[in-house]
């Protein structure tokens, strides 16, 4: 129960902070700079398997080991690292093959990825913290 908790948890915060990014920068950062590369709407069925499959990966790399030290920061250091990881290897993979990614775009990604990894784990080890080890 606690890992559904934590998957559930993260997936939440991964998902609303990730729609407020992405409704705030795609007009700002990556439409000016990937124009018409982009699909004028989303392909719903990969978004749906990159949300739901993303947390899992939050939950396995970030979340438990913080549940076990009973440490939020442990949830922010490595979900933060996680997800500059995860995202780096997307983002440096088309820097080097497609010609319109930018190191601008590579750098406002990545930060972000590790943004949004250390907050979605951390949010979902206190969440963790406050119901199930109340």
């Amino acid at each position: 129960m606690t890992y559904l908790i934590a998957y559930v948890a993260a997936l939440g915060v991964f998902l609303l902070a990730d729609m407020v990014w992405l409704g705030l920068m795609v007009n700002r950062i990556y439409r000016p700079a990937l124009g018409d590369f982009l699909l004028s709407g989303v392909n719903v069925p990969p978004a749906v398997v990159f949300y739901l499959l993303y947390p899992v990966g939050l939950v396995i790399f970030a979340i438990i080991p913080a549940i076990r030290t009973g440490n939020v920061a442990t949830a922010l250091i490595l979900g933060s690292l996680f997800g500059l990881f995860t995202y780096g290897t997307y983002d440096l993979t088309n820097q080097a093959t497609l010609r319109h990614w930018s190191t601008f775009l590579t750098i406002a990604d990545m930060a972000w990825g590790s943004v949004l990894g250390g907050l979605s784990s951390a949010a979902a080890a206190w969440i963790v913290s406050r119901l199930v080890h109340a």
